[in-house]
């Protein structure tokens, strides 16, 4: 039996389980495109480990469909006049799932893990506080090097995650196999590649809005079996959902579709300095990598591989966006331009990449259109299918030339690019560095407004797009989530994460 028959049959023996003991306990059951890497909020990067968190780990602050910041650990906050000083005051009555009261002191010790602990990839999102002091048991005082825009916006994702600090300091770099955090829903199990299982906590500070008593998160990678499990009632809510599926769910009068256009991206990053395999023309000259953007049709790729669902777009925002450069608009597609360039580049055609490509349909198809588009300007693009955990852990290694990622968007632009395009950040896998860029990029952080920010912005627009950067932008996917009719209160958000609180199953 194939690994994705095993899970067609562990969803359907769970929609039975789930059908016999309804009276019992309720269990929504949610169908994932990937496995989620590490459950640690400090050490975790992939963007279905964010849906998993968000049932698990209540934040600091919140965002609201609007994209505006709200409360949620904690209850308001203040920056002081030179911007170097942000008091927040925290949430009376909240404890960890193993009992232990969240209060200033715990939340002083998140932030510092954050910030401290081997390999996190919160501490550059976080990077410009300084010190944390406890004010009092429900203040906490940040002090920063210097004004930080994107601060409030960072601490409403896995940077303002409050993690237990007594499991947390007992578990070490092992606190992701059993997560202790302060949301809605306590860890239960794991079975890699199989299912994430949580419980209603019972006392959790808003409990009052939990309905559901159990969540079991099943990752299966084939979309149409996300989808057949959905329809057949093994599966309450899958997300992804393809844009090729959207007629079929649409008919589907037991099926409900939602969408919102993404925060994030997908693109290519290119490796131009990492390793030995960094050592190419793609990586090395700006000109070939600016020949093969030429020889990509972002809206023939919409059209053939979403239906037109999706956004074109050539940046880090989508054209939606107040932070989107007008100045810098997606190139047409121009094949005789790019053979010019790699002609001027000294190079011979055809060009052999090692093209890595996280295996899903979607994905695969963009690599399939991409590859014979490139072929057109004389790339020769090898898709190497990976799995997804495995890719990200590859791509750090500096084992690829070229890959197809996406990255699930930041309601701040700078939490969509600096980790990305800032030197030795941990995102910046392909080991881009310009220090323009850099110092763009600090200027982008440190400035008060939209129009101080997008015009830091542009310098780095300048610099990182049509070729000169480590990543060429293709398009801003649509979330895409279908949900069985006996799901009420969900509310499709834009950063594609599924809040759990308010969710009732009849």
């Amino acid at each position: 039996m194939t690994k994705t028959l095993r899970r067609l049959a562990l969803a359907l023996l769970l929609s039975a389980a789930a059908a016999g003991s309804a009276a019992a306990q309720s269990n929504l059951r949610i169908g994932l495109a990937e496995d989620p890497d590490v459950l640690d909020p400090t050490l975790a990067r992939t963007y279905v480990g964010r849906i998993v968190f968000a049932s698990m780990c209540d934040k600091l602050f919140d965002i609201d469909q609007k994209m505006n910041i709200v409360p949620q650990l904690a209850l308001s906050h203040e920056t002081s006049e030179d911007g170097k000083t942000v008091i927040i005051k925290l949430r009376p009555n909240v404890k960890f799932h193993d009992g232990e009261d969240f209060n200033a002191d715990a939340a002083k010790y998140s932030l510092e893990r954050h910030l401290n602990m081997k390999g996190s990839f919160r501490k550059p999102e976080i990077a410009a506080i300084d010190s944390v002091e406890v004010v009092d048991p429900l203040t906490l005082k940040l002090n920063l090097k210097a004004p930080f825009s994107p601060l409030l916006a960072q601490l409403t994702d896995r940077a303002g995650m409050m993690v237990a600090p007594k499991a947390a300091e007992a578990a070490g770099d092992k606190f992701g196999l059993h997560p202790v955090c302060a949301g809605p829903y306590k860890f239960v199990e794991r079975v890699q590649q199989d299912r994430i299982v949580v419980e209603k906590f019972a006392d959790y500070w808003n409990k009052d809005k939990v309905h559901i008593d159990k969540i079991t998160y099943l990752p299966i990678v084939d979309s149409t079996v996300r989808l057949a499990n959905l329809r057949s009632g093994g599966l309450d809510l899958i997300e992804r959902v393809l844009a090729t599926d959207i007629k079929t769910v649409r008919e589907d009068k037991k099926i409900k579709l939602s969408k919102a256009v993404s925060l994030g991206y997908v693109g290519l990053t290119v490796n131009v300095a990492n390793g030995a395999k960094a050592d190419n023309p793609l990586g090395k000259d700006a000109r070939v990598r600016q020949a093969l953007e030429l020889s990509i049709d972002r809206d023939a790729l919409n059209q053939v591989v979403f239906n037109g669902e999706f956004v074109p777009g050539n940046q880090w925002v989508s054209s939606q966006n107040p932070y989107y450069q007008q100045k810098f608009a997606p190139p047409k597609r121009d094949v005789a331009k790019a053979k010019a360039l790699l002609k001027e580049a000294g190079v011979t055609a055809p060009i052999p990449i090692d093209f890595m490509v996280p295996n899903g349909v979607e994905l695969r198809q963009v690599a399939e259109v991409v590859q014979s588009m490139a072929a057109e300007a004389g790339f020769d693009l090898k898709i190497r299918l990976t799995e997804f955990a495995t890719s990200l852990k590859q791509s750090e290694d500096g084992n690829f030339q070229l890959f197809l990622i996406g990255w699930s968007g930041r309601t701040d632009p700078d939490g969509n690019s600096y980790s990305f395009q800032v030197c030795n950040q941990p995102q910046d896998v392909g080991h881009y560095c310009d220090k323009e860029v850099e110092a763009a990029h600090q200027q982008a952080r440190a400035g008060a407004d939209l129009a101080t920010r997008k015009a830091a912005y542009e310098k780095v627009a300048a610099k990182v797009l049509n070729g000169g950067g480590p990543i060429i932008y293709l398009y801003h996917p649509q979330v895409l989530v279908a949900h069985t009719d006996k799901l009420d209160g969900y509310v499709p958000m834009p950063d594609g994460l599924i809040r759990v609180v308010g969710l009732t199953l009849k």
